[in-house]
């Protein structure tokens, strides 16, 4: 990467300049081949387009262009992402990578879906497409392509679906990649019992011992959605007297934000919400009658085979090509078999010698959630909403919803194998064993998966948590998970007030607490306390005691908690371990520390806690508060090249929140200053007793061309816990969004 830094362009990148919101639109192409009539798009001032269509097919062709205009770099890297040509941009360093991506193949069910496709659907993705070709080979070139070495290349129906299933990627990849490192070494078959107990939680990219996988970690989580919090209010809960909804996805916290913000209006679709660029769907928003939402079910979506005993004949083997900047093509092997690719054959995966694991996911199945979230945006009721997602795929998804008629809902939007339990004893089934493959004959779906809707209480909470917290019996989907701290304070919070409003669901999001956190200090103090001369450092752990687990940046106590923390769970690892993997993570914290630290010889408990005191204390003497150490950078994903990196930052905060509160900030273990790199990344509340009551917000800005003043205009308003409106009413629309813009058949 160091090259890069020395490229044409990186420093011209890195001296800003301000365009404004109508210095970027006068380069918006205004004629365009695909439009059958007259399209307005109106604007406000942070660059957020309300779009007005005669025809369906035009208003997919606006949202194209748009998505082109504001985010064509993003794009074009989510395309390079998932047909694996990083290399082609970062050179060898990325060619381990590009093979992991050739070989998990994300576009491997795109001609089957297209196949499929309803007319509605491909005459709608068409439209698309050719509005984002407008904006790709037509309109200026985003700064960024000339440092990156891209041209602009033409998009495919093909490239769209690929960009979808790498969004839709399932993240127990992470965990799972990371254990079958273990396996085979002394302490696995107890690693992995104690994963299973804890549902662990996600392993972040900065515990991860391989840089490689580290990197491929970073690419995932940074653009599948693998946490958000959702809810939904019935209208006898609600001081407005109609139903409530609100949402927030959690995803990297780098710029450009992965969703844009829009309102459109044509025959089928009026409504607002939220998009990830290069893709015609909207993921959480609000039409006229229901308003959605969903959080990652953390489903398991994959299964993990051992193919080595597999004849010959069922493996099949291609080689690919891989072009790398400034060097010479590279070729890899890819093998398939009847049970998906053979992921052992990229260095990034490990495995045992001799060993061949194949990867069986549902995204490799035609499963079509294009139409599936189509026919959600154009739901008239909860029951139309529920009934859209019958063959919705990936990523397996808790979708809530509210509608105006006063129902409140969930529905389990996933394509599972019908599996009757799971391995207890390895997560890597025998690829020759028919009983292990026979789930994969027989997918459930939306239809056999559990559902909610209209509870006693007037209230639903999503928040990656376990389905046995919700649902009755219900069938094996899983094995890692929220530990549940997070669904338990927003019931708390929702069951708080006899009516609630709008601004009691936006400060809802900003919440800090983490319950389990105030449980684990107690505990800690009191093993403390019991130490032969009562606790060590009692200035430092005054400052911890009668902590309520509030995370705000301002905290003292959590600072202390969290230096106590990142001295204890290193001490209590198995002797080998490095200190980094999934026994480092939330799940296994709140599960396990307080139990292994009483399974210890009092001498060694006594031992280990002092330690841990002893180390804390200096850093808790430098630092005062949890905001102090605990950052939240505002950065374009520029600031990792060396020499202009810090030209690419727009601001460093203290902030609040940790791994499991509902305002959430992930974090590792923590030694010190660090940076927030995941979290709540975007906001929505809707009120459905007024079609105008409808808030959004980005941590950045709508536009990703660097020196736009619609950049990172929004972290100030996400910060400070305000939103933009988001109207349905047409008039409201024009006297809110004043620029206009207007395209015209070419």
């Amino acid at each position: 990467m160091a090259a890069l830094a020395m490229l044409p362009g990186c420093a011209g990148l890195a001296a800003r300049s301000e365009l404004g919101p109508d210095q970027r639109l006068a380069t918006l192409p205004r004629q365009g081949p695909g439009l059958h009539r007259p399209v307005t798009i109106r604007w406000n001032d942070h660059l957020v387009p309300w779009i007005e269509a005669e025809t369906d097919a035009d208003l997919g062709y606006a949202l194209g262009l748009v998505h082109g205009h504001l985010r064509g770099t993003q794009i074009a890297l989510l395309r390079m992402i998932a047909r694996g040509r990083l290399s082609e941009i970062a050179g060898p360093v990325a060619l381990d990578i590009d093979h992991a991506l050739r070989i998990l193949d994300y576009g491997q069910a795109a001609p089957e879906v297209e196949r499929r496709w309803p007319k509605g659907t491909r005459d709608f993705v068409h439209s698309f497409v050719v509005g984002l070709n407008q904006a790709t080979l037509r309109g200026r070139p985003p700064p960024e392509f000339t440092l990156l070495g891209l041209t602009p290349e033409p998009y495919t129906p093909a490239d769209i679906l690929a960009i979808g299933r790498l969004a839709g990627s399932d993240i127990n990849w992470l965990a799972l990649f990371s254990l079958l490192a273990e396996r085979g070494k002394p302490g696995f078959a107890r690693l992995w019992q104690r994963t299973l107990e804890a549902g662990a939680s996600l392993l972040s990219p900065e515990d991860e011992a391989s840089p490689q996988r580290a990197a491929l970690n970073r690419l995932l989580s940074g653009v599948s959605r693998s946490g958000s919090n959702a809810v939904a209010v019935a209208p006898w809960r609600s001081a407005s007297g109609g139903a409530l909804f609100a949402a927030d996805p959690h995803l990297g916290l780098s710029l450009p934000n992965l969703w844009l913000i829009v309102g459109m209006r044509s025959p089928s679709f009026h409504l607002v919400g939220m998009m990830v660029p290069g893709l015609p769907i909207v993921g959480l928003g609000r039409n006229w009658d229901v308003a959605w939402g969903g959080t990652n079910l953390r489903a398991a979506s994959s299964d993990l085979f051992d193919v080595s005993r597999l004849p010959p004949a069922e493996f099949a083997e291609t080689e690919v090509v891989i072009r790398q900047r400034l060097w010479f093509r590279a070729r890899r092997r890819v093998r398939t078999t009847p049970l998906g690719p053979v992921v052992t054959d990229a260095a990034v995966v490990p495995s045992r010698p001799g060993e061949a694991l194949a990867l069986r996911w549902a995204g490799q199945e035609p499963t079509d959630e294009i139409t599936a979230l189509l026919a959600a945006a154009r739901a008239r009721s909860g029951a139309e909403f529920r009934n859209s997602f019958v063959n919705f795929g990936v990523s397996p998804q808790n979708m809530l919803w509210a509608d105006r008629a006063g129902g409140i809902g969930r529905v389990t939007a996933a394509v599972l194998p019908s599996r009757s339990g799971f391995p207890r004893g390895d997560p890597v089934l025998d690829g020759a064993d028919p009983a292990a493959t026979a789930p994969w004959t027989r997918l459930w779906d939306a239809r056999d998966l559990p559902r909610l809707e209209d509870p006693p209480n007037g209230m639903l909470a999503s928040a990656n948590e376990n389905p046995v917290l919700w649902a009755s019996d219900p069938p094996p989907i899983g094995w890692f998970f929220s530990d549940g701290d997070r669904v338990a304070r927003l019931r708390e919070l929702l069951l708080s007030r006899p009516r609630l409003t709008p601004q009691d669901m936006a400060r809802l999001q900003m919440d800090t607490r983490s319950p389990k956190a105030a449980a684990l200090a107690a505990g800690l103090l009191a093993r403390l306390d019991a130490l032969p001369g009562g606790a060590p450092e009692p200035a430092m752990l005054a400052r911890l005691r009668g902590w309520d687990g509030d995370y705000a940046a301002g905290s003292e106590a959590a600072l202390v908690f969290e230096l106590l923390l990142g001295r204890l769970v290193p001490a209590l690892l198995p002797e080998g371990s490095d200190g980094r993997g999934p026994e480092t993570g939330w799940n296994f914290i709140t599960t396990f520390l307080l139990r292994d630290l009483d399974a210890l010889p009092p001498a060694q408990r006594e031992a280990v806690l002092r330690r841990a005191v002893a180390e804390a204390a200096p850093l808790a003497a430098r630092y005062r508060t949890w905001g102090d150490v605990h950052r939240l950078r505002a950065a374009h994903w520029l600031v990792n090249l060396p020499l202009f990196g810090r030209a690419f930052v727009f601001g460093n905060y203290p902030v609040g929140g940790s791994r499991e509160t509902v305002m959430k900030t992930g974090h590792g273990l923590v030694s010190g200053p660090h940076e927030v790199s995941f979290g709540s990344m975007a906001r929505q509340v809707s009120d459905l007793s007024d079609p105008d009551a409808n808030w959004f917000v980005l941590f950045g800005g709508q536009d990703g061309w660097l020196g736009s003043t619609a950049f990172a205009d929004q972290v100030p308003l996400w910060r400070e816990g305000r939103a933009i409106r988001m109207p349905l009413r047409p008039e409201t629309v024009a006297a809110e969004f004043p620029r206009v813009t207007l395209l015209s058949p070419e």
